[in-house]
């Protein structure tokens, strides 16, 4: 009887020690897995708050660069994007100097870009800075020079002048100085561009068909001469094009289009009405259309009236011109006018 006692209790022990290990080994193997979803929630917290940050960094920089042209737009822009339709830009370019300076200056640079995330294809029209254009805002000043909307009425000027003259509705600028073109190309590792021919500036020598791989600097030099080239100021929109297209190609990314050091950067040397999230959505949703770019440009006839030189471009270049746009927007043609 004793001894079936004994026995119980060392059963009854046993039974106990096992539990008690099985029960510390359950809850040590608790404390492990709660351990490790810890580490999770506290990786997700610091991860999701440094994105926060990131954004917020983003936001405050885009702020700095955003600002209005104050034009009336010819249809809903961040409806267009929103719904990955045909987008255009205007791109203006000016000479040296920080954009916040009283001197405005005019716009060296025009090109009017359609982005095409249907078809995947982005075109460049280059606009003669010279074009006779009247400026409905100042028709006092008309016929004037279309670089000369931006030194009377700034951005917003240039954008109704535009839309007025092509009919074709102008979603989003992008006005850029030297300084800021140069920080870009810098940014993006350089560009490789094929010169169409042989030349030397500022003691930089390009050849024809040799393709270059260039920093900003010498990218500037490049899509800078003038009077050395043959076809004058045509043939400098077409270097320009070729420098733009290049960059494009490099830039269209995400990483670049959103690193707020990279917006920081430029921010005196840049202005745009694209808000953060445009700017991401272009930067997702219309990168492939940014690697297919397609060149082109307004053709004039040099004519001197009032004393001043012009670029006029007929009737029929005009039309060939905003039927070309309005078709890579997807958009019927319309009648322009005079």
């Amino acid at each position: 009887m004793d001894t079936d006692k004994s026995e119980n209790e060392l059963d009854q022990r046993q039974h106990d020690h096992r539990h008690h290990h099985h029960h510390h080994h359950h809850r040590r193997r608790k404390i492990i897995w709660r351990t490790i979803i810890g580490i999770f929630l506290v990786l997700i917290v610091v991860s999701g708050a440094y994105a926060a940050y990131g954004w917020h960094k983003l936001s405050e920089t885009s702020k700095v660069i955003y600002h209005s042209a104050g034009a009336p737009k010819l249809r809903s822009a961040s409806n267009v994007i929103s719904k990955n339709k045909p987008v255009s830009i205007l791109l203006l370019g000016t000479d040296t100097g920080a954009l916040g300076r009283s001197y405005k200056g005019r716009t060296d640079t025009i090109m009017l870009m359609t982005i095409n995330p249907k078809t995947n294809k982005t075109q460049m029209m280059s606009l003669p800075r010279d074009m006779k254009v009247d400026l409905p805002g100042f028709s006092q000043y008309s016929p004037a020079k279309v670089n000369a909307a931006y030194t009377y009425g700034g951005t917003k000027e240039t954008i109704e002048t535009l839309q007025d003259y092509f009919k074709i509705p102008i979603d989003y600028y992008l006005l850029i100085n030297m300084g800021g073109l140069e920080k870009s190309i810098n940014a993006v590792g350089g560009v490789d561009v094929t010169s169409p021919l042989t030349f030397t500036y500022e003691g930089t020598t390009f050849t024809k068909g040799k393709t270059m791989h260039m920093n900003g600097k010498t990218a500037l030099k490049f899509s800078r001469m003038r009077y050395d080239d043959p076809q004058g100021d045509y043939g400098r929109q077409n270097r320009q094009r070729l420098v733009i297209a290049a960059l494009l190609h490099k830039s269209v990314s995400y990483k670049t289009v959103l690193n707020s050091d990279f917006l920081v950067s430029i921010s005196d040397e840049m202005k745009t009405d694209l808000t953060r999230s445009d700017m991401l959505k272009l930067a997702l949703n219309y990168r492939k259309a940014g690697k297919n770019v397609s060149s082109d440009h307004a053709q004039g006839v040099g004519e001197e009236i009032g004393g001043q030189d012009f670029e006029v471009v007929s009737k029929t270049e005009q039309q060939r011109v905003s039927n070309k746009l309005r078709k890579s927007l997807g958009l019927k043609n319309v009648t322009v006018s005079e």
